[in-house]
């Protein structure tokens, strides 16, 4: 813990005695600062050998740790409760003792980034919410969704990953899109997309590092970015999808689908009746 000592000067004392008392309130040993800062001394020590805490004064045989060391401490636990590891915390610090990062405008940033880009979280429903949520009550419903890994069951309620990708599944399955497929739609999109992702990730730091990316202040440029990426994503898609359904109107494949899709309902139909 950190030392006290006596505000009122001891006369009878010389002034050196003085000076070290003075000094030794703002000292900690490690088991002092592991108290003090409520960790283990031998985190203390991992941080040290990660370079994330600064080395403590050397005197003798004793390692003396001051205020600073506190200070970034109870740095480093908040840095981690935001799920930072341990070496990006040092990175992040390293940063902040150069002054090429000012704290204030990272933890700006770092909300921005956290925040999520598409309104949709996993949530626990019982079956019945499961229905609602569904919009249906047709037969043998969660086996299927169970079956395509649209939904986990635990216990008597069910996890839903993405209740909006859900409620696409089932619009489809209402014009005659069967479950599988759209999982498999799905797939395939969140390949794609996921691929585009990283690599767009990659090219924007990659931007920021070299100076191609100078945005005036970071925290609105990651809200405008959030807003133009998702247009951007809807354009594009879009457009590849008006190319694809050209070329296959074109190609004279498209007057043959009505046809392969009666006959193959007529023999599913015939499946079931036997």
């Amino acid at each position: 813990m950190l030392l006290e000592v006596s505000t009122t000067p001891d006369m009878s004392t010389t002034a050196e005695p003085n000076k070290s008392s003075s000094a030794s309130a703002s000292e900690y040993t490690i088991d002092e600062l592991a108290a003090a800062a409520k960790v283990p001394s031998r985190t203390i020590r991992f941080y040290q050998s990660r370079g994330a805490l600064m080395p403590p004064e050397i005197r003798g045989r004793v390692a003396f740790y001051g205020p600073p060391h506190l200070d970034r401490l109870k740095l480093i636990a908040q840095l981690q409760d935001r799920g930072l590891r341990i070496d990006a915390i040092r990175d992040l610090l390293t940063s902040i003792d150069r002054g090429e990062v000012d704290l204030a405008e990272w933890l700006g940033v770092e909300q921005q980034v956290q925040a999520p880009w598409a309104n949709d979280q996993p949530r626990t429903v019982t079956e019945d919410e499961l229905y609602e949520l569904a919009g249906s009550r047709r037969p043998a419903l969660v086996a299927d969704l169970l079956r395509n890994k649209m939904i986990e069951r635990h216990g008597d309620v069910y996890l839903v990953q993405s209740p909006a990708l859900l409620s696409i599944a089932m619009r489809l399955e209402g014009i005659g899109v069967d479950l599988v497929t759209a999982r498999r739609a799905e797939e395939t999109v969140r390949k794609h997309v996921g691929r585009a992702s990283s690599e767009l990730v990659e090219m924007f730091v990659q931007g920021f590092g070299d100076g191609a990316i100078a945005p005036r202040e970071f925290g609105p440029g990651f809200t405008a970015l959030r807003s133009l990426g998702m247009d951007a994503v809807r354009i594009i898609f879009g457009r590849a999808m008006e190319q694809e359904l050209r070329k296959l109107y074109e190609s004279g494949a498209l007057a043959k689908i009505p046809g392969r899709a009666h006959r193959a309902h007529r023999a599913q139909r015939a499946r079931k009746h036997r």
